[in-house]
């Protein structure tokens, strides 16, 4: 343990998977290289018929960022200048900067203390109170599922598009299927962090729609239906090719790398509850079936300094998300305030990430258990 200590554990370690699979994600890219197709073309469109496959989606479109994947969505739902959008406000920036970005309102409604995703009871109230909402966009935070039977139902009631923003959850499961493939679009990003993560940026869509997919392909390359025929006013979003053959190589080791995850938050829900420390736990409900642990999150009131303490140790962390979307300077023209959303206030001052990417040893956890343990002595 002393060994241990001396030494860093890096909230992800993306060298260490890549060493693993070096070799093939280098054949990948010099095919790529060879064949001198770098946009779209069948590099992509062999990833797009692979990755449908395994989120259960009927279609799948990649674009240059999840991002952009939320802007497609909402590009390809008609959301417009002065619609509503219900969505969290305690979740990454790009959920509603591409509400705004395209002169929509976002209206926050809170989130569940114990998923820290969109609460459907909170949604349905934002929607009674913010007349012809347009679109509800629930996010699977973390790596587990929003309640995607409640949002559908939400969307049928208030006429509303509901778009996934599954960007931290592919692979995730509610009650055994995919997320992705609930709502009338999912939204994926392949940002190196991520479970699944290109070797630069990388976006995709999901749907069901067949119509909703050709919507999506023509808007990702200027709203073009044909050469030099554009039916819509588009954007430039389109997946490389290299990043492409990237991502299919790492598809295949994606279920072993979230099966690790899981298992090492199952060590440390054992290591830290048997220490019986001031913290909170991740918790999953029987609808979550399968958590894939973009990030491991636990809860205390001593945030900062658990962190500072931890850092002092060699142990990196990360905190998802200091400041809540409503209190952000760029939205105070929508008049919310503080207090008005206060689970993801009270979760922005506590929620701290541990590492939990697949490379981490058992070791490595004991000894980041051992510290948080030590520091509450």
């Amino acid at each position: 343990m002393s060994i241990l200590a001396e030494k860093t554990v890096p909230l992800l370690d993306l060298k260490a998977q890549h060493v693993q699979i070096r070799d093939e994600v280098l054949s990948a890219v010099t095919r790529v290289i060879d064949d001198q197709k770098f946009i779209l073309g069948e590099e992509v469109e062999s990833f797009e018929a692979e990755i449908a496959q395994y989120t259960g989606a009927r279609y799948a479109i990649g674009c240059a960022s999840g991002s952009d994947a939320l802007t497609l969505a909402l590009m390809a739902a008609g959301i417009g200048p002065g619609d509503r959008v219900v969505t969290t406000p305690y979740t990454f920036f790009a959920t509603a900067g591409a509400i705004s970005r395209g002169g929509a309102i976002p209206v926050f409604a809170d989130i569940e203390p114990d998923t820290f995703n969109l609460d459907p009871s909170k949604t349905e109230s934002a929607c009674k109170s913010n007349g012809g909402v347009r679109a509800i966009i629930p996010v699977h935070l973390f790596g587990a599922a929003a309640d995607m039977a409640a949002f559908v139902e939400l969307g049928k009631r208030y006429n509303a598009f509901v778009i996934e923003d599954a960007a931290q959850a592919v692979g995730a499961e509610y009650n055994g299927r995919p997320v992705g493939s609930f709502g009338h679009i999912g939204c994926f990003s392949f940002f190196p962090s991520k479970n699944l993560g290109a070797y630069g940026d990388g976006g995709l869509l999901t749907t069901q729609d067949a119509a909703l997919a050709a919507h999506l392909k023509a808007l990702r390359i200027h709203g073009r239906t044909g050469k030099y025929i554009h039916d819509w006013i588009g954007i430039n979003s389109r997946l490389d090719a290299l990043q492409a053959a990237v991502l299919r190589v790492k598809l295949r080791y994606l279920d072993s790398w979230s099966d690790r995850r899981s298992e090492n938050a199952d060590i440390y829900r054992k290591l830290l509850a048997d220490r019986q420390l001031p913290i909170t736990l991740p918790n999953t409900l029987p609808y979550q079936t399968r958590h894939i642990y973009n990030q491991f999150v636990i809860r205390c009131e001593s945030r900062d300094e658990l962190q500072a303490y931890l850092k002092k140790h060699g142990i990196g962390t990360e905190v998802y998300y200091p400041v809540p979307l409503h209190l952000q300077k760029c939205f105070s023209d929508l008049g919310y305030k503080a207090g008005d959303f206060p689970v993801s206030e009270k979760l922005a001052a506590e929620a701290l990430a541990l590492p939990v990417h697949p490379e981490l040893s058992v070791d490595q956890i004991e000894y980041i258990c051992s510290t948080i343990g030590k520091f509450y002595q």
